[in-house]
């Protein structure tokens, strides 16, 4: 799979992708992270893709048009239906392991384009069959810590990425509550187990304690 992100601060994802099982992921040629910046399609010679808003208010909006061509060059040469666009918004839609499930199985290129300052000039949604997707309840300076997060959720869907693929926790009981070495820890005078019934060899009873606490967790 080929990710292109669409964003004015390219070297904010490098420490991201150069480390642990994205970086192997791109090493192994599982999947392609490609950037696009709007600067570089400016029509002016500052490269300025940044003006103040309409109707005013703080702030400024990026322009319409660099956006837009970033975007065409990366679809450039590619079936618009081998493509999803995702366009990172506060006000969007949910990202769920669900979505990030069907995106990975459904499309073979997937662009990412990243807000900042006040956001994007709305006509690009106009332009664009695309969709606004949400990280969360909360707001961000900008869009590249949300893109890291869709990239990190799709790019573990392709098969090989996580190496086994059992380690995908969403298709089978998990829980974050996970026990390894030594079966008993001892920290200021206190001592701390393992449940005894990780120590039973029964996977039934285990498969069991770990969709009870997996329960529990979904309900906090």
């Amino acid at each position: 799979m080929e990710f292109y992100i669409v964003t004015l601060f390219p070297s904010a994802f490098q420490s991201y992708l150069g480390e642990s099982i994205l970086k192997r992921a791109i090493e192994d040629k599982k999947i392609r992270v490609s950037f696009y910046n709007p600067r570089d399609f400016a029509e002016n010679k500052w490269n300025r893709i940044d003006r103040p808003p309409y109707g005013g208010g703080p702030g400024l909006v990026i322009e319409a048009l660099p956006v837009v061509a970033a975007i065409a060059k990366a679809m450039a040469r590619r079936r618009e239906q081998d493509v999803k666009i995702i366009f990172l918004s506060p006000r969007g839609k949910q990202f769920t392991n669900e979505y990030a499930s069907k995106v990975s199985k459904k499309y073979k290129h997937v662009i990412i384009v990243c807000g900042r300052y006040e956001g994007i000039d709305a006509r690009v949604k106009k332009i664009f069959k695309m969709d606004e997707v949400s990280i969360g309840p909360f707001i961000l300076t900008g869009g590249e810590l949300p893109a890291m997060l869709v990239v990190d959720v799709i790019a573990r869907q392709i098969p090989g990425v996580l190496g086994n693929v059992n380690s995908i926790e969403e298709s089978r009981v998990s829980t974050s509550e996970v026990y390894t070495r030594p079966e008993i820890l001892k920290y200021k005078s206190k001592f701390y187990r393992v449940p005894k019934i990780l120590l039973s060899g029964h996977r039934a009873k285990i498969e069991e304690w770990k969709r009870k606490k997996a329960k529990g967790l979904h309900k906090k």
